[in-house]
């Protein structure tokens, strides 16, 4: 129970990159930290600072933790008076970092970054999708050019293909990452070959580098997505329909969570408050999502509010499938990116395989 409330461009076009560009540097944020921290080591709370009644989960700057922000706003607790504070992080390696050393409890990310956490030594937990249980939720894609000579990932191939072996553009991914992952799955729905890419890491580079030409495409979250379209890009294929592709997730030490499985329960009925506000109101919450996510004032009216998952059934955790979670450990391991954990469906856990 809970209790309280609830993208050749013209000068013009150059310019209108640059201002959008300066909306976007947003989806890097704002770093927070805090004093104190968990073991890692023993799983067991040592903080010292703040109230002992608080889990804190670490984030991005991502729509996929609406949810709690939701419940900060809400002073949402649970009955035994348990609350939560959303930390948000610059990048996903600051994240990771602050889930290793315990300076937060629980964290919202992607199946990569906690199979990397575990491979690293952390055990991690995958306790339940915040966003993508099915396949409208959570929007990753491709975009292009208003003017680029393709509308869909084969045109792209026969472009790409039709330039030569020297061409040196290509779609701009991040190595490791859901948008890379999408694409890929995207490519191998379509039946489509190799596509030349080009490691790009910096989402607000990516997006930059393809509006003013300089690569054919780029893979991307939904906000930059919605930001091209409004700026007059296209989307040449997304993961909106069709198989279910993509999932981020909360996560936990696996440590941690064993030792703390009420504050897990916890933080997962507040979750599921801050879910049934979105879904009763979502209009209510539109300004809390544009600044905590810092969306472009461009987008701002118009960016679609997802429904999302619920954590608990019949008071249980709904830890994400295997047929979620093992095509991206099988992706990572043909990648050579790691990957190469197990992962028990009934628990949650990852683990490193046995030698």
């Amino acid at each position: 129970m809970i209790l309280g409330k609830l993208k050749g461009a013209s000068v013009a076009l150059v310019c209108l990159i640059l201002a959008a560009v300066t909306g976007l540097c947003a989806l890097t944020g704002c770093a927070s930290s805090g004093a104190g921290g968990t073991s890692a080591d023993s799983g067991e709370t040592t903080r010292t600072d703040a109230n002992s009644q608080v889990v804190r989960v670490g984030t991005m700057p991502t729509e996929d933790i609406l949810p709690l922000w939701v419940a900060e706003q809400e002073n949402f607790t649970a009955e035994n008076g348990m609350r939560v504070e959303v930390v948000t992080f610059d990048s996903a390696q600051a994240l990771s970092a602050a889930i290793t050393s315990g300076d937060v409890d629980m964290a919202m990310t992607d199946i990569m970054r906690a199979a990397k956490l575990t491979e690293s030594g952390i055990d991690t937990t995958l306790e339940w999708v915040t966003l993508g249980e099915t396949a409208d939720q959570g929007r990753f894609g491709v975009l292009a050019a208003a003017d680029a000579p393709y509308n869909n990932l084969q045109e792209l191939a026969d472009y790409a293909a039709s330039e030569g072996s020297g061409y040196s553009q290509g779609v701009g991914v991040g190595s490791n990452t859901v948008p890379e992952y999408v694409f890929d799955k995207l490519c191998e729905e379509a039946g489509v070959g190799s596509i030349p890419v080009q490691e790009v890491a910096s989402l607000p580079d990516r997006y930059s580098l393809v509006a003013s030409g300089q690569l054919l495409a780029a893979a991307l979250p939904a906000s930059m997505l919605a930001l091209g379209e409004a700026s007059g890009m296209k989307v040449i294929a997304d993961d909106t329909q069709g198989e279910n592709i993509s999932q981020s997730v909360m996560v936990a030490r696996a440590k941690w969570s064993e030792a703390s499985a009420q504050g897990v329960l916890d933080v997962a009925q507040i979750w599921d408050a801050g879910v049934s506000a979105l879904a009763a109101n979502p209009n209510q919450y539109r300004a809390l999502l544009v600044e905590k996510a810092n969306l472009n004032s461009a987008i701002a009216d118009t960016y679609p509010i997802s429904s999302y998952p619920m954590a608990l059934h019949n008071g249980e955790l709904v830890h994400p499938s295997a047929d979620m979670v093992q095509p991206v450990l099988e992706w990572m391991v043909a990648k050579g990116y790691g990957g190469k954990v197990t992962y028990d469906n009934a628990s949650g856990v990852l683990e490193v395989k046995a030698a």
